[in-house]
């Protein structure tokens, strides 16, 4: 029991800005995107797995030194506030300065967690998410 509590609380927060900043699938499909541009659905689907990868690394991860806290908590604040920059607030420009972040901590939290397979995922989602976020910009100056 004490497993599951551990693990729905570090989960927990990583949804907080999807309850906070309404996701706008209106604004998202009114701007150019580029031919590989997924419909909001696969968001949807793939958030969530990529939540519970980072939670379970997380937990797994044993050696806890301050550069991983630091990545953990750049990492964290910088994907929570990509919906903010991008659906709030409307910016593709902040947004992508913003998935750039996550991309280069997820890599640091990656490496500061001693490489935690778990984590290739999110990754492999965030160069995917950089490059989206970059074709989407450029075809809405």
């Amino acid at each position: 029991m004490k497993k599951i509590f551990k693990f729905v609380l570090l989960l927990l927060p990583w949804f907080i800005s999807a309850i906070i900043f309404k996701v706008d699938t209106t604004y998202y499909k009114s701007l150019n995107l580029p031919f590989f541009a997924p419909p909001p659905i696969v968001f949807a689907i793939v958030w969530p797995i990529l939540y519970v990868l980072i939670t379970l690394s997380i937990i797994k991860q044993k050696d806890k030194d301050l550069n991983y806290y630091k990545s953990l908590i750049i990492n964290y604040f910088s994907n929570q506030t990509y919906t903010f920059f991008f659906f709030t607030i409307k910016s593709p420009f902040i947004a992508l300065i913003d998935t750039i972040i996550v991309l280069i901590s997820s890599l640091f939290l990656y490496i500061n967690s001693n490489k935690s397979k778990l984590l290739i995922p999110y990754i492999i989602w965030n160069i995917f998410a950089t490059i989206l976020s970059i074709s989407i910009y450029l075809m809405n100056i």
